[in-house]
């Protein structure tokens, strides 16, 4: 498998700036209806392309990536008709840039089921350089060794630094480096949106 996205990170400073009503000038590309049509058509794509949910356990990483995952689910247990629980995979202490911000917060690991022999589907909101979830494939194989790992991102803003591609991209969003994607959801931000900011005016 070619490993598969990240949010926001890398040895640069923090990509994802998810509050868009801190930056005035920030252009709305998705909204609420946008993000609900893109996480459906994301949900469908996993069932198909993995002929069902039955071996299939989705982690969210946090913050936003887990509210994301728990959608998908609940999406997924519409079309399944049986109940479907996202977990969360913390990648902190798996960062590449530890070392330069010693000081991040733990977040919480929560495994709804062993991963062994499952296709682990990691859900996160922004994949930038890889980073991110290069330090997820590292947590999962501490954790276990799953059957396959597949990875759903809600924006994919291109500007990669590690081989990693995504399986399931709800929009693909050209972006120059200058820019910042912000991610907003309702269970942290009170609103459903992508922005963007900064860039030639």
């Amino acid at each position: 498998m070619v490993a598969s996205a990240d949010a926001s990170e890398s040895d640069k400073p923090r990509e994802v700036e998810h509050r868009s009503d801190e930056h005035p000038q920030a252009r709305t590309v998705l909204d609420e209806n946008d993000i609900a049509r893109a996480l459906t058509r994301i949900t469908h794509e996993i069932l198909e392309r993995n002929r069902g949910s039955a071996d299939v356990l989705l982690l969210g990483i946090p913050t936003r990536g887990v509210h994301l995952a728990r959608r998908v689910a609940r999406r997924m247990a519409e079309v399944e008709g049986r109940e479907i629980v996202a977990g969360a995979l913390d990648v902190t202490m798996y960062r590449d840039d530890l070392r330069l911000k010693p000081a991040r917060a733990l977040e919480h690991t929560e495994l709804p089921d062993d991963i062994d022999d499952k296709i682990v589907v990691l859900i996160d909101d922004v994949l930038y350089s890889g980073r991110t979830i290069r330090a997820a494939l590292d947590a999962l194989n501490e954790l276990g060794r799953p059957r396959a790992v597949q990875l759903a991102v809600l924006i994919d803003r291109g500007h990669r630094e590690l081989p990693i591609r995504a399986d399931f991209v709800g929009k693909n969003l050209p972006t120059s480096l200058a820019e910042r994607v912000g991610v907003a959801l309702t269970e942290t931000d009170d609103v459903d949106a992508v922005s963007i900011t900064g860039g030639v005016s």
